[in-house]
């Protein structure tokens, strides 16, 4: 059985992808720039300077990415406070079942850390973490390695022996360059063939993984 699980927060344990991806377009709008084609899929996952790295390669160096990532992470944490968002299915029975194995459980996500403890609270689901960590907080964002193996070491876990749970492309290849056993979850956007390689399995959703863990196919 593996040591512990470092949990995504956004698209894999609630639905908020499309609310980022739909802030996107007005955000931009304020400065007279158009989403480029691919950005919005290419973001998914980023933050801190990794964001704003992102951001440049699609915008231009001239464009004020940093205030922009300001106001979308503005604009998508209003519209959650204010309406919520739903768990993703099979959550609950995961989180269960990790619990009764007495596996520990993280958060690992790019988001800031207000709005994660903010929807973990929502869910009901706060109890469940051990660790809970931002991405913000690190400066550099997936696909670097680095917010999971600073959530391992927090947990007390090898990363090797460690299951990152991902639904996006820059996650799963966080797990990968930090030599994690890495399980997609697909959201928004099915995996190629790159990141297929790059997954240790990719699954429907979350109750998939509770299959693997009992069969003993990861871990």
């Amino acid at each position: 059985m593996v040591q512990g699980v470092i949990f995504d927060m956004d698209g894999l344990m609630f639905d908020t992808e499309p609310v980022w991806g739909a802030c996107w377009e007005p955000v931009c709008a304020e400065y007279g720039i158009s989403v480029p084609e691919g950005m919005v899929a290419g973001v998914r996952g980023c933050a801190g300077e990794t964001m704003h790295a992102v951001l440049r390669r699609f915008l231009g160096d001239d464009a004020p990415v940093e205030q922009i990532w300001i106001d979308e992470k503005d604009m998508v944490h209003e519209i959650i406070a204010s309406k919520g968002v739903p768990k993703k299915p099979c959550l609950d029975d995961l989180l269960q079942y990790l619990h009764d194995c007495g596996i520990p459980m993280a958060v690992a996500s790019s988001s800031t850390i207000g709005a994660i403890k903010g929807n973990l609270a929502r869910g009901g689901i706060e109890g469940y973490f051990d660790v809970v960590l931002s991405g913000e907080s690190l400066g550099r964002g997936k696909p670097d390695p680095l917010i999971f193996l600073e959530t391992a070491k927090l947990l007390g876990t090898e990363p090797s022996r460690t299951l990152v749970l991902e639904d996006s492309f820059n996650g799963v290849e966080a797990g990968y360059n930090g030599n994690f056993i890495t399980v997609m979850v697909p959201d928004l956007a099915q995996p190629t063939d790159e990141v297929r390689a790059m997954a240790t399995a990719v699954v429907d959703d979350l109750g998939d993984v509770i299959d693997l863990l009992e069969s003993g196919a990861i871990g």
